[in-house]
């Protein structure tokens, strides 16, 4: 069974960071890319970040690019998006997600609350 299982979310002030993480198994990790969406209160999903399966190529969305970090620990089928300079703006419930066999997984969430 395929799995995707984020953690790491919280309540953060303005400024602060936060380190996500996604667990992912059922299937063989490095054999694929990587994104992490988010949504926030009422709105639709809004893509965040993606990664390459060798963590070679990585992409932002210009709402978070030079404040959020994506990365991926192959060795242990996780992957990770460090989010530095948190606005308010970034609250919403953070999804990793994949195309694992033709089909958009994702992950059950994790909130960011980015409040003072």
């Amino acid at each position: 069974e395929v799995r995707l299982v984020e953690s790491g979310g919280g309540l953060v002030q303005p400024g602060g960071s936060l380190r996500l993480s996604c667990a992912a198994s059922g299937f063989t990790f490095d054999n694929y890319g990587m994104t992490w969406v988010r949504q926030a209160p009422g709105q639709g999903f809004e893509w965040v970040s993606v990664i390459s399966s060798d963590g070679g190529y990585t992409d932002y969305a210009d709402s978070v690019k030079g404040r959020f970090t994506i990365s991926r620990d192959n060795a242990k089928n996780t992957l990770y998006l460090q989010m530095d300079s948190l606005k308010t703006e970034d609250t919403s419930v953070y999804y990793c997600s994949g195309i694992i066999g033709g089909k958009t997984t994702r992950g059950q969430g994790t909130q960011v609350t980015v409040s003072s």
